[in-house]
This record gives structure tokens, C-alpha cells and sequence, in this order.
């Protein structure tokens, strides 16, 4: 458990860690704390949009929707590697999440991945208490490409909290290890961007990777079936709520999670249910 950085901590960390930051407005108060607790921290997690154009997605994930107020992370990782900061403090990025990956971050205590979450947003714990939250540029379609710079940048980003706080690679994981309803990062392996934060606690913070983090990212193992992206996407529409916190920060039920969030996803997922429709047309 750790004490959130400052925000001028957690610039100098980025920058020493060589990435390139970009300053939104006023990100160092923007935040949701007046709906519950930020910190004790104990990990990282990274996110995908489900959204393209840099300037449109930091918009987006800075102010929000109507229904689901902004800041959505800390910081937007785009494609070019720029660290776009758009808010400091507790922000709508975790949602509900499963207690036993919780603990087991807690403890870094897992083998190459956590085990697979059985909670989700709607029953889950508040995330958004102990997390770092880090929103990455892409359609989420398992299509649209990772470039070397941003891959590159979220290693950097993770390595430089890890490093910040003394932990290890185990405390950062994907937000679908979190929620059995999210499918992000789709397309990045996280037990391999594990491995290449772990690769860069090895050596100082303006340690220059080399080939040791590849050109190309690695992408995920696990495929998505059609019948997958129904239930996500059916579980999504059922949850549209975030777990709020008392001020002893315990689970107070669903406050504001919102239906623009997750309508963002649904239009990504049905073109491709679409597309795989066609598909099978084709086949028979």
C-alpha cells in the first residue's frame, strides 16, 4: 500500500523515466474526490479508449459524458508516446473489480497473471480508490495497431510508478484482470508488459531499453469469441454505475458510472459482430 505521489512527483517520476508528458489544463485538481477515497494506492492499471484522433480522445477522457463526469484516468497514453496528464486525485477509470485480484496485487503474490476476476463493475470492489489509472489510444478492436512509441511509453509510465513506490511489475495489470466485464487492453500481452517493466526495474530510470522491449508488442494470447463479446457487452449495459465509498472507505453501492462510457464500447462491438456475421455468411 503507498501514499498517492503529488502530482509534481509523479511529472518528476515520468520525466526521469524518459517520458515525454503533455499538461492538460488544471490536471493537478482535477479529480472525483468529493465522491469517495484516493489511496492507500496499490497498483496500476491500463486501459484502452475504444476511440481514435489524440486530440478528440484526450477531450474525451479529461471531461467525460454527461452521465459520466470526468477525469476518466490520470493520464492518456497516445499512439505518437506522449503522456497527455488530465487529472490528479480519484478519477472514473476502475470501476467495480474482483477483492481476491485486489489482494493478490496487494501482496504481488501472483505467477504470471492474476487469477481470473469473477466480479465485475456492478458487484465488485471500488477500484477507483486503489488504483492508478492510465487510458491508451485505440479502438480496442484487436485490429488497430500498438506502435513501438506508445508501447514503449506505457512500459515507461508503469516502470516509473513501480519504481516510485517500490514495487514490482506485479503491481500493474490490465483492466480486464481486474473486471470480469472488460475486455482492455485488447491486443497487448500483460504478462509480456509485465515482463518488460520488470526489464526496465533492472537499470537506472534514463536506462535506454534497446531491444530488450520489442519493436513490435507483443499482442494478447487469449481470443475474444462472439458469444464473449455478447455477455461483456450485455453485463456492461447492466452495470452502468460505479462503486462509490463511505468515508471509511467500503463499498457504497453503484453511484455514477455512465451509459456514454459504455455506449462507446457497444458501437466497436457491434461492427465487429457484425463483421463476424458476414463472415459466417460467407462461410455457408
Amino acid at each position: 500500500m503507498a501514499t498517492p505521489l503529488t502530482a509534481a512527483a509523479v511529472l518528476a517520476a515520468l520525466r526521469a523515466e524518459g517520458v515525454r508528458v503533455v499538461e492538460v489544463g488544471s490536471w493537478r485538481t482535477h479529480n472525483r474526490n468529493q465522491k469517495g477515497a484516493w489511496g492507500p494506492l496499490n497498483g496500476s492499471i491500463v486501459h484502452h479508449t475504444v476511440s481514435s484522433g489524440t486530440a478528440a480522445t484526450v477531450r474525451i477522457v479529461r471531461d467525460g459524458y454527461s452521465s459520466l463526469p470526468g477525469p476518466l484516468c490520470h493520464g492518456m497514453i497516445a499512439k505518437d508516446g506522449q503522456v497527455h496528464m488530465v487529472g490528479w486525485g480519484r478519477t472514473n477509470h476502475a470501476g467495480g473489480g474482483d477483492p481476491k485480484v485486489l489482494e493478490q496485487v496487494i501482496a504481488e503474490s501472483y505467477g504470471t497473471a492474476p487469477s481470473k476476476p469473477a466480479r465485475g463493475n456492478s458487484n465488485g470492489v471500488d477500484g477507483n480508490a486503489h488504483f492508478y489509472g492510465w487510458e491508451c489510444e485505440n479502438l480496442g478492436d484487436g485490429k488497430d495497431p500498438w506502435p513501438a512509441a506508445q508501447y514503449e511509453a506505457i512500459v515507461r509510465v508503469q516502470a516509473a510508478l513501480c519504481r516510485a513506490h517500490g514495487w514490482t511489475a506485479k503491481s500493474v495489470i490490465g483492466h480486464r484482470e481486474w473486471s470480469s466485464d472488460k475486455v482492455d487492453p485488447r491486443g497487448i500481452d500483460m504478462s509480456q508488459l509485465r515482463t518488460d517493466v520488470a526489464e526496465r526495474l533492472k537499470h537506472p530510470a534514463s536506462w535506454s531499453a534497446g531491444k530488450a522491449t520489442p519493436s513490435t508488442p507483443p499482442k494478447e494470447t487469449t481470443v475474444s469469441t462472439t458469444d464473449d463479446r455478447v455477455k461483456a457487452l450485455h453485463t456492461n449495459l447492466l452495470s452502468i454505475g460505479e462503486i462509490g465509498t463511505t468515508a471509511k472507505g467500503t463499498a457504497s453501492g453503484r453511484i455514477e458510472h455512465g451509459a456514454g462510457y459504455f455506449l462507446a464500447h457497444l458501437l466497436e462491438e457491434v461492427r465487429q459482430l457484425r463483421a463476424d456475421v458476414a463472415a459466417l455468411k460467407k462461410e455457408s
